[in-house]
């Protein structure tokens, strides 16, 4: 188990400091996206015009390699983990504006006209009202763009040893050492589970008026048989 932690030395990190640092480029995106995220949604909201060139635009970003963002980032932040994390962050954006929008959107239009009566502002029955209600799919987006986020930390290896646990994928080719691969990939793959089961955690912290999920998926299928049941 000792080889499975062994890191090389000229990594400049311990097993635990690429975690920490994996974490760090992985989440931090996700968060800025998230701040990116809220206003452009509550723009979209309120003009819906809007939203379809957003969603285009955001869509344009994801399409565009993480080499190539690479390529013209690096004269400007140079070999830095800021060059990895702002396209992460722009990546985030097609999966959470989208989310966001379509979250505060199902909300009924009896809870905006009450908001409404009771003398909340936009913003306020945004902040208040809408984004509670909307906190599932909310933390539906965030827990595809954490796991994508995750994954993608690892292309930073390409310039210059800013890959976080990516840099083992590398060093597993240069000192012909496969076990240092099989390391980056089990604990990237960890990561991605331990920050789903949080956000989980959080949804059901957020919304504790929902059932389980599993308790959903039960119990339509008993529904379903008592139907059959009564057609027959």
């Amino acid at each position: 188990m000792s080889g499975f932690f062994d890191v090389p030395s000229d990594l400049q990190h311990s097993w635990a400091g690429l975690v920490g640092l994996h974490l760090r480029e992985a989440l931090l995106p996700v968060a800025a996206g998230l701040l990116l995220a809220l206003p452009l949604a509550l723009l979209c909201g309120r003009f819906r015009r809007l939203y379809p060139p957003v969603l285009g635009v955001t869509t344009v970003l994801y399409a565009v390699p993480s080499l190539a963002f690479f390529v013209v980032l690096i004269d400007y932040t140079g070999q830095t983990e800021l060059t990895v994390m702002i396209p992460l962050a722009l990546y985030s954006l097609v999966v959470l504006v989208p989310a966001i929008v379509d979250g505060v959107r199902a909300v009924p239009d009896e809870t905006l006209a009450a908001a409404t009566a009771m003398g909340f502002g936009p913003v306020r029955r945004y902040l208040q009202v809408q984004l509670p209600i909307a906190a599932p799919a909310i933390i539906a987006g965030l827990r595809v763009a954490t796991a994508s986020s995750i994954s993608l930390v690892s292309v930073g290896a390409l310039i210059g040893n800013q890959g976080a646990l990516g840099n083992l994928m590398a060093a597993a080719r240069k000192y012909d050492r496969p076990e240092l691969a099989v390391t980056a990939v089990l604990t990237t793959a960890a990561l991605a589970l331990l920050c789903d089961v949080a956000l989980v955690a959080l949804r059901r912290v957020l919304t504790p008026w929902m059932p389980p999920s599993g308790r959903r998926r039960t119990a339509a299928p008993r529904e379903e048989l008592l139907t059959k049941g009564g057609a027959r």
